[in-house]
């Protein structure tokens, strides 16, 4: 993929929020100007107190439901929460105001590394500031203001998303009502950062990254980047059901991959670099890294113990990204807070997979708010 060639195609009602002033960052760094990019489900009530802020994953976007103003249309893409969000669903439109935003630093509508630098006329790459969860809640803020909403009834998010729920939860306690943290952590661990720091590595040495200064994608270190993310994001029950030891083709015929797990993984490394950027995976993942809610706040229970809003946690038995015990640490330090556990062989993407335990769970919660 030439740089830039990333496609928003069948997308059709994705909204920019444009901040204008200098965004000043918590590592020091700063933006000239932000754009926004985000996605709205249903309608706001008339005191604006039906809202739902969706936070997305390390490689995701605004895209969280082809929901559109009461109905679905044939020609937009399913979102990635699809199996959450629609009429009688948790997050149903008909009842709720549900806003999706692409994240301060991704490439999918949002100022990124990916973006051109008003300073210089020319991409970022490499010269964007780092981006921490902080930042992100921060920027998710202002594009709330300019709505007008000055009271959230849930923020609720997997993985990354979770992360960014505590944020909100911890920094405008006023505002947000309840959260729902997924398959996260309060703070990124050891393991976690090991496992990132593997895939900018094999990014960065990929001749073609070019120290960031690519025209066409280091495909290569990107698609291995992606391959070692799925396998954390399984398991090896899922791997051994879906595929076990099944041969695409025989080896010794030229054909390279023949196990049917090798070819689901370059499929799946090939399509992530068809869709999105070198430089995006490696400041994200690092935005991930860096994230501590502890950080200059005291102790985990302290920050924690901070929180005023309405919690559910939610853990994953199988997760090796984010074990069950994070989330439980979460739920144990917040006042009041509940966990649940979904139960699945799918490991870390089972928010994404396993909807009727999800569903089940979310309603439970959501009918207590």
């Amino acid at each position: 993929m030439s740089e830039q060639q990333i496609k928003l195609e069948n997308r059709p009602f994705i909204k920019k929020f444009n901040y204008k002033e200098p965004f000043k960052m918590e590592c020091g760094g700063v933006l000239p100007e932000v754009e926004i990019a985000y996605e709205t489900y249903g309608r706001l009530n008339n005191d604006k107190t039906n809202v739902i802020l969706v936070c997305h994953a390390l490689t995701g976007d605004s895209h969280a439901s082809g929901w559109n103003d009461g109905s679905y249309k044939g020609d937009i893409a399913p979102g990635w929460w699809e199996g959450s969000i629609g009429r009688g669903k948790p997050f149903d439109p008909e009842k709720y105001f549900i806003i999706c935003s692409n994240i301060l630093g991704s490439c999918y509508g949002s100022t990124g590394p990916y973006s051109i630098n008003p300073a210089t006329g020319r991409k970022y790459r490499m010269d964007f500031p780092q981006m921490t969860v902080r930042d992100i809640v921060k920027m998710q803020k202002k594009l709330i203001d300019s709505l007008g909403i000055r009271k959230i009834k849930s923020i609720a998010g997997g993985s990354l998303g979770g992360m960014q729920a505590l944020e909100w939860a911890i920094m405008y306690p006023d505002m947000v009502e309840s959260i729902i943290p997924i398959a996260t952590s309060a703070r990124h661990s050891a393991w976690a950062i090991g496992i990132n720091e593997i895939q900018r590595k094999v990014i960065m040495e990929d001749p073609a990254w070019n120290g960031g200064n690519y025209d066409v994608q280091p495909h290569c270190g990107l698609e291995s980047a992606r391959m070692l993310g799925m396998i954390t994001f399984r398991t090896q029950e899922s791997y051994q059901q879906k595929f076990g030891r099944r041969i695409r083709k025989e080896p010794g015929k030229g054909i390279v991959p023949f196990y049917e797990v090798e070819s689901y993984l370059r499929y799946q490394g090939e399509k992530l670099v068809n869709r999105y950027d070198a430089n995006t995976y490696i400041y994200i993942s690092r935005t991930c890294d860096l994230h501590d809610v502890t950080k200059g706040r005291g102790t985990i229970e302290e920050a924690l113990g901070s929180i005023k809003a309405k919690t559910l946690s939610v853990g994953i038995d199988t997760d090796i990204l984010y074990p069950p015990a994070e989330q439980k640490e979460i739920a144990g330090h917040i006042p009041g807070a509940e966990y649940k556990e979904i139960v699945s062989i799918h490991g870390h993407d089972a928010f994404l997979i396993e909807f009727g335990q999800m569903n089940k769970i979310l309603d439970e919660f959501l009918e207590k708010v």
